[in-house]
């Protein structure tokens, strides 16, 4: 993985040769026997036979008529393999370039994606990071609330101790002063029972002496009122005239009060009978004294049912003929005082 983080990178320089790649062309056996003919004369340049064997064969191509032709078409023949080698060579030149530009793609193709999983770890090692961040923070966020939250229990269970301590306090100054207030109380209830006790003959003393003192004034009292009383009725039973004007006096006085609360409760009751009729009741009630005191002296009684005709029925009924005589003597009695009045 060392390379996803730029270690070991490849340049574009090292070209590696595949090993499918096939081998350079073999050059001309002209030149391969050249070639052999050197290492051999190399390796045994101390042969004289070989040397001998060339010279002699040298000769004979040379004595030949045909050695230059020979030599003609052997060179010709070795050119042309020279440019069939040649061609070889350049194809298999061009295809050691198009070998090298497949690597460069591929290469580059390989770069590309190691780029772009460079940039993928990248991104994600940023995006992790931004997640460690947010998370840091947000850690952070829930101890600072957390934090905040004990600092305020803290407070408040702080608060409620110094609460009950107040109270508690207030409570025990309460008991304290309720007790100090009893005893106080107490002292003082204790002192004047004390001091009851002390003045009680004083006062069991002074209350005789207050009862005896009034006793003897209601007494004496009592003795000046029944000789004051007796003398002043001797005195008025000894003389007849005094006695006879203040009866007389009594007398007047009585009959003058009755006299005018009787008078006063007539008058009214005239006033309000002449006041509160309509005139033609009043015209048609008028009291005529000449007319009626000959016709209430001198008048003889009538028969309440004369005139009236009744069913046969009810003419031996003696319920109704007397229900009849009482309404009818209740309507002369009505018109009488009504008259009267």
């Amino acid at each position: 993985m060392s390379w996803l983080f730029g270690f070991g990178k490849q340049t574009s320089k090292d070209f590696d040769i595949p090993g499918d790649v096939p081998p350079p062309p073999s050059p001309p056996a002209s030149l391969q026997d050249k070639k052999q003919s050197k290492d051999t004369a190399s390796a045994y340049r101390f042969d004289s036979a070989a040397l001998e064997r060339a010279a002699k064969a040298a000769k004979e191509l040379e004595s030949s008529k045909h050695a230059k032709e020979a030599f003609d078409l052997s060179q010709k023949h070795e050119q042309t393999l020279q440019m069939e080698y040649q061609s070889k060579m350049k194809e298999y030149e061009l295809g050691l370039e198009q070998i090298k530009i497949q690597q460069y793609r591929a290469q580059q193709e390989e770069r590309r994606k190691t780029l772009e999983e460079e940039a993928r770890i990248q991104k994600q090692r940023a995006d992790y990071q931004d997640m460690l961040a947010r998370k840091r923070q947000e850690d952070q966020i829930a101890l600072q609330a957390k934090a905040q939250a004990d600092n305020l229990k803290k407070q408040e269970e702080s608060v409620q101790k110094q609460e009950a301590m107040r109270r508690a306090t207030i409570e025990f100054e309460s008991d304290l002063r309720h007790k100090n207030e009893m005893k106080q109380i107490e002292a003082k209830i204790r002192g004047e029972a004390e001091v009851e006790r002390q003045n009680r003959d004083l006062r069991l003393e002074r209350a005789r002496v207050d009862a005896r003192e009034y006793r003897q004034t209601v007494l004496e009292s009592i003795t000046t009122a029944g000789s004051v009383i007796g003398n002043g009725i001797s005195n008025f039973l000894s003389e007849p005239d005094k006695m006879a004007t203040v009866i007389g006096s009594l007398t007047l006085l009585a009959g003058g009060v009755y006299g005018a609360k009787y008078g006063i409760g007539t008058f009214t009751k005239v006033v309000e009978s002449r006041i509160g009729k309509p005139a033609l009741v009043r015209e048609t009630s008028r009291l005529n004294i000449v007319d009626t005191c000959p016709k209430t002296v001198f008048q003889r009684p009538t028969d309440p049912l004369e005139g009236i005709i009744l069913r046969v029925s009810l003419n031996f009924c003696p319920v109704w003929v007397e229900f009849v005589s009482y309404v009818s003597s209740i309507d002369v009695v009505h018109i009488s005082l009504f008259s009267a009045s």
